[in-house]
């Protein structure tokens, strides 16, 4: 776990230290790209997750029960907001990081690291995980790592029944995920206020076939 802890920030380096290069020295670029990041890697019977932002990891236990693996870095969080007052920054009573971004944790978004009497840890958005081990057991089925696309739809539990019912009747999981993804997806963002009408990512990683 430490070691998963480690390599986020100094790849978060790494990262700003080459888009200045290529990118960022052009005349009036805003520094504004970013991306969440959730890992999952077994190791025999042990299950790591490092978690920096709102993607999630979700383990589906015996009989279709949903276990969260990770949790959502928000910027309404009492540690996050903490964070992010200390850095400078404020955060909105809609849960936005300056008026914009509605998560707190992050690689990339560089316009909000650039207080340089602060480590990276410490910076309004930060890209430094939170990492869990979870021991596996014989009968958990399958995870489901996904982007905020799906779970400003799904529930942890409506995902995994989603899923399972599929893998029951012997879907393969890309089959899955694309319809998880169509049944997430709003006809018209519009009259649901954005939601279903965010990008979308969706793995299934199947452990076992559920019965």
């Amino acid at each position: 776990g430490g070691a998963a802890a480690a390599a986020a920030p100094p790849a978060d380096v790494q990262l700003s230290e080459a888009q200045r290069k290529q990118v960022c020295e052009l005349p009036d670029h805003e520094l504004q790209a970013g991306c969440t990041s959730v890992v999952v890697l077994v190791v025999g019977r042990r299950l790591f997750v490092a978690n920096a932002g709102d993607s999630r990891a979700v383990l589906c236990r015996a009989g279709g029960t949903a276990y969260a693996l990770s949790h959502d870095h928000k910027p309404s969080q009492e540690v996050e907001t903490a964070r992010i007052h200390r850095a400078g920054g404020f955060v909105t009573p809609a849960g936005r990081v300056n008026g914009n971004l509605n998560l707190s944790r992050s690689l990339g978004d560089l316009k909000y690291k650039q207080n340089k009497a602060l480590p990276p840890r410490d910076q309004m958005i930060t890209a430094e995980p939170d990492v869990t081990c979870t021991e596996l057991q014989p009968d958990d089925e399958f995870i489901i790592i996904g982007c905020d696309g799906i779970w400003d739809c799904k529930t942890n539990q409506e995902a995994v029944d989603f899923v399972r019912e599929r893998l029951v009747r012997g879907m393969p999981c890309a089959k899955i995920c694309e319809e998880m993804m169509d049944d997430c997806l709003a006809e018209d963002p519009r009259k649901t206020t954005g939601i279903g009408g965010d990008n979308m990512t969706c793995v299934v990683v199947q452990l076992q076939q559920p019965s």
